[in-house]
């Protein structure tokens, strides 16, 4: 178990400008105050990202960025995944993986692959990576499951694939993999909601959405889940609990740039095919802000 990966990861968003480009300052600004208010690590260039409306040349300069303000002071991992095993072989190849932990590559999404498919793929990406692999299921955004059976498989017949983000929202088959899992491999909660009782079930932390606006309290949160003090990580679990489903409300990472906009860090900015939050939800989350 890589044991700076335990914690409060946060995957970071790519702030824009009212013109589309990338708004470097905000992505500063921004980087530097997750980091102050107690964070484990930074996910680069994930889901919440934007990623995929990225060009080329964007994705290397986010890094430099991100990088550059972090400075070395916490873990980063690299987001590297997609539906063209091929493409993505290559790209491992070519990565320069300097100042990176490792990489989370999510399941292959649109082609609806098998098990042995998935199998396969994540097979050949840890055979060029050259930092361990972490997978990532999120069914509801690749449309097919990477089953327990198959995450287990993975978990003890590859040696460089170290954990899996979580985001299924299925407890039954998360603890089936906390259960029979090897004793180092990672279970990282992929909902921010389900991240009390995944730690409680044996989980090691978090890969975050909303720590990137409530930074502090996620983590002081998900540090007494870790203590076994469930006590005290109860009452802010709820107190998050609120927001996270009104960041969720009309999709990601719209509801996250609307809360970042409303705390004065970053616009609501995406770029399409996404779109800011509706009305509705905007003012109910603003309330809910303020409330907090």
């Amino acid at each position: 178990m890589k044991k700076e990966l335990i914690g409060t990861g946060v995957a970071i968003i790519t702030p824009f400008q009212s013109d589309g480009s990338v708004d470097f300052k905000s992505l500063e600004k921004l980087t530097e105050r997750i980091i102050t208010q107690g964070i484990s690590y930074i996910v680069v260039l994930g889901t919440t990202g934007e990623t995929a409306t990225l060009s080329a040349a964007e994705r290397k300069e986010v890094i430099t960025c991100i990088k550059e303000v972090n400075n070395k002071r916490v873990p980063l991992v690299i987001g590297i995944g997609g539906n063209n095993t091929q493409e993505l072989i290559i790209q491992l190849e070519t990565f320069d993986y300097s100042d990176f932990s490792a990489v989370l590559s999510v399941s292959p999404y649109y082609n609806k692959p098998s098990q042995q498919g998935i199998i396969t793929h994540y097979t050949a990406l840890a055979q060029v990576s050259q930092l361990p692999i972490i997978l990532y299921n999120v069914p509801g955004r690749t449309g097919s499951n990477l089953s327990a059976q198959t995450t287990l498989h993975l978990a003890h017949e590859v040696k460089n694939i170290i954990g899996i983000k979580e985001a299924s929202g299925n407890m039954e088959q998360i603890m089936h993999i906390l259960k029979n899992k090897p004793d180092d491999f990672m279970v990282i909660s992929g909902d921010d909601n389900l991240t009390l009782p995944i730690i409680a079930a044996g989980g090691c932390g978090v890969i975050s959405v909303t720590a990137n606006a409530f930074t502090s309290d996620f983590s002081i949160m998900v540090k007494h889940c870790l203590d076994g003090n469930f006590e005290a990580a109860r009452p802010i679990h709820y107190k998050l609990m609120a927001i996270t489903d009104l960041l969720f409300a009309d999709g990601n990472p719209g509801g996250i740039k609307a809360a970042l906009k409303l705390l004065g860090i970053c616009n609501d900015k995406a770029r399409m095919p996404l779109a800011p939050i509706n009305n509705n939800v905007y003012v109910a989350l603003e309330q809910a802000i303020k409330n907090y």
